[in-house]
């Protein structure tokens, strides 16, 4: 169970206005001409300078450390910040329409604290919605990079400090007060003789017939009286009595259920169908098309949809894999890696030389890929949770032959994502279903077509050499090789999504993600860390962190062999050659919290790991039970194996906007750096993947989630917030390897450590490609 930590309560109590030296900062908006008070921001950016830190052998800053890809996105949306808008309506609610995704984070929620705190509002009366794709925000519409509240934090700010000065200023020609002598407070006005005006009756007062420019002041950190407080999820009751609305419980006039027969290798193609003619004429069916992906069925039910898929004889053609296995791939892995170049020099310098592999892992979350289509000729409207809407907009005008503004795309709340959800391949899908069909329809993927046609996080290999003298690391290279990354979304419209597909840009494209997203927070003397990519026949794309798990998990057990060759504890060389006092802090207090080097059984150890991410820093220590009792016990349809027993986990995000939010991301990552260090794998066999479902993709489950959990948020640290979203994925994953190498004895090199023979499971057949439905859902129940 996670608690608050002291430290974190300090972040609830604010030093007074300027304590910390941050002054009170000015920005413009605008108030633009409408019916009721809507109002925008536009802002400018503050560049962010890597600070220093000593250290016997420095390291040069990396790009990331200079500009790292949530500046970059940052940035890019800057220009378009003013077409954000937020409305008061009459009743006295701001309606925002968010121009990013909902897909469990907590963002809608984080967003209306930003506008209840600037707008002095009562939280139950801010609306956050998903706002439709709109290409004139370009940049602006992406949702990636644990970027949504550091690139929304200051221009939503600003647009509710001009509605909340606007509505001042309303207020002071109906009462005949000065301004200055007006105050506002949970959606009302009120005056020194005791007047109170409601937000609402001063709506239509406060609108303006032209778009005008207002200079604001934001509240300075010692005013917040909502960021920085934990609050429940605005959506929490809906999502847990059903009320909250996905994709699949649009009900769109004509959309009828849809399933898709899909190949048994990875992106094989329909040579012919054998009865077409006997599945179209079984109950339910509606419609048997042949598309780019498989066979599209419409019936009146997913039941029935299900019958027909599976009673389908489809010939198929080879797929881009085919014949390929984990084997393959990991030689031809090897084939493209990058060189080392600097080479132990014998009695002048030692190294610590080592290559790891990480397997295939599944980018599906609970909601499984679903959309909703209506094609007509002239027209096209599409509904899905889609974390990059205007791409999906622009490239299926593209394939409909329709202009841009003829295509709609509406964005869904989404069930998970895990960087899924960047790419819109059931979108595009169910336009080309319903283009074929010229009919509506509801396209759900089965749990079985994401686990093997769906995304997965690429498997690649870090190859690492540390030389040390005197007890000083002097270099450090790494040589991270992928199978190819596929960034076919762009930084969120048409042009970089484009660009990222053709040849040779591509790999440019993914290096240059690579850079901006690698940083060590260590001093390692002269360090360089590159990619490189092979093999583009798979449907690949970012999981949480892109390539931050991996490598992290690399480096940090280099750390830990390090410390043993040097005689040094693994805490004091991490702590010695941390660049950053705000990294260094985050790892002294889980050393502190999780009593670092206590006494442990044989077996069993602790494991320490560190990370830096977007202007944000997490520490993990986590305690691993690798003892024979414990990995041998036996849970029914389940992998067991190492249990993971405890993890202290300390955060610094700058300003926590929502430190409840906060620590649900914290709790999610950890169990996802759990399920990638010990257990949760794809395997690869004659083109095609194995698993089909979470019964046989072993995410990290409650029997393997550790049963001792403390997440510190530290005190806010600067006036503004960084990353979250994907910030404790890899440093739980690399302090759990770490862990299990001190139990073990042995560094682990291959991840997850349960990958490989004997498999752990059955694997279901592939033809047909949806398994049949169990029917000892009882006995299945633990």
């Amino acid at each position: 169970m996670a608690r608050r930590h002291p430290a974190q309560d300090d972040e609830q109590s604010p030093p007074p206005a300027g304590a910390s030296g941050i002054g009170r900062r000015r920005f413009l908006g605008y108030v633009l001409a409408a019916p009721t008070l809507t109002v925008a921001a536009q802002t400018g950016v503050e560049a962010l300078a890597p600070a220093t830190a000593e250290a016997v052998v420095p390291s040069l800053p990396g790009p990331a450390e200079l500009l790292d890809l949530n500046d970059l996105l940052t940035t890019a949306a800057l220009p378009t910040s003013g077409l954000i808008t937020i409305r008061l309506d009459p009743d006295g609610t701001a309606h925002f329409a968010l121009p990013r995704a909902e897909v469990g984070q907590g963002v809608t929620t984080s967003s209306a604290m930003l506008i209840a705190e600037e707008l002095d509002l009562p939280l139950e009366k801010v609306r956050v919605t998903l706002a439709d794709a709109r290409p004139e925000l370009l940049f602006n519409q992406l949702t990636g990079g644990s970027n949504t509240t550091v690139s929304t934090y200051t221009p939503i700010r600003v647009a509710a400090a001009v509605a909340r000065g606007r509505l001042l200023h309303a207020a002071s020609l109906v009462l005949g007060e000065a301004v200055s002598t007006l105050t506002t407070k949970a959606g009302t006005v009120l005056s020194p003789a005791g007047a109170v005006l409601g937000y609402g009756e001063l709506a239509a007062r406060a609108a303006a017939v032209a778009d005008t420019a207002v200079a604001v002041v934001l509240k300075d950190r010692g005013e917040f009286r909502v960021i920085g407080t934990p609050r429940d999820r605005l959506d929490a009751l809906d999502a847990v009595t059903g009320r909250k609305k996905f994709a699949m419980d649009l009900q769109v006039d004509g959309a009828l259920p849809t399933m898709v027969c899909r190949p048994p290798t990875i992106n094989g193609t329909v040579r012919s169908v054998t009865n077409l003619a006997a599945v179209r004429a079984m109950p339910g069916v509606t419609d048997v098309v042949t598309v780019s992906t498989g066979v599209a069925v419409r019936a009146r039910t997913f039941g029935q949809c299900v019958d027909a898929v599976r009673a389908l004889v489809v010939d198929w053609a080879p797929g881009t894999a085919e014949g390929a296995t984990d084997a393959t791939v990991l030689a031809e892995l090897r084939r493209a890696e990058l060189p080392l170049v600097v080479p132990p020099l014998p009695l002048l310098t030692k190294a610590v030389d080592a290559r790891f592999t990480f397997h295939f892992a599944s980018n599906a979350a609970l909601e499984t890929n679903c959309a909703i289509a209506d094609v007509r000729p002239d027209s096209a409207e599409i509904w899905g949770s889609l974390k990059a809407p205007i791409v999906a907009q622009e490239q299926i005008a593209l394939r409909l032959g329709l202009p841009v503004s003829a295509v709609k795309v509406h964005v869904t709340e989404g069930g998970g994502s895990f960087g899924r959800k960047l790419f819109h391949d059931a979108a595009h899908e169910a336009a080309e279903i319903s283009h074929e069909l010229g009919k509506p329809v509801k396209l759900m993927w089965h749990r079985t077509d994401d686990f093997r046609q769906g995304r997965t996080h690429p498997m690649s290999t870090s190859r690492v050499r540390a030389t040390y003298a005197l007890g000083e690391v002097l270099t450090y290279e790494q040589r991270h090789t992928s199978v190819a990354t596929d960034f076919g979304h762009g930084i969120g419209e048409v042009l970089t999504a484009e660009a990222a597909r053709l040849p040779v840009a591509d790999l440019t494209f993914s290096e240059t993600m690579f850079q901006l997203t690698q940083i060590s927070p260590y001093h390692l003397g002269v360090t360089t860390q590159l990619l490189a990519e092979t093999d583009k026949g798979y449907n690949t794309g970012s999981m949480r962190n892109i390539y931050s798990p991996n490598v992290r998990t690399a480096q940090e057990l280099v750390l830990d062999e390090l410390a043993r060759q040097l005689g040094e504890d693994a805490h004091r060389l991490r702590r010695r050659l941390t660049k950053e006092p705000r990294a260094r802090a985050v790892l002294d207090k889980v050393a502190e919290l999780g009593r670092w080097g206590r006494p442990m059984a044989p077996g069993t150890a602790q494991g320490i790991a560190l990370h830096p991410e977007y202007h944000s820093y997490v520490a993990v220590l986590a305690e691993i039970d690798c003892r024979p009792a414990t990995t041998g016990r036996t849970v029914p349809n389940a992998y067991t194996g190492p249990r993971v027993t405890k993890v202290v986990c300390a955060v610094d995000v700058g300003v926590a906007v929502n430190p409840k939010g906060l620590e649900a991301q914290m709790m999610g990552g950890i169990s996802d750096g759990i399920a990638l260090a010990l257990t949760s794998g794809l395997h690869l066999k004659d083109g095609a993947f194995l698993e089909s479902s979470w019964d046989n993709y072993f995410y990290t489950r409650q029997w393997n989630t550790p049963p001792e959990l403390e997440i510190v948020v530290m005190p806010s640290n600067g006036d503004e917030p960084g990353g979250a979203g994907e910030l404790a994925v890899a440093a739980a994953m690399a302090a759990v390897a770490c862990a299990y190498g001190r139990a073990t004895g042995t560094m682990p090199t291959v991840f997850p450590v349960n990958h490989g023979e004997p498999l752990p499971f059955t694997p279901a057949p592939a033809v047909p490609p949806i398994p049949a439905s169990p029917t000892d859902g009882r006995d299945r129940v633990l």
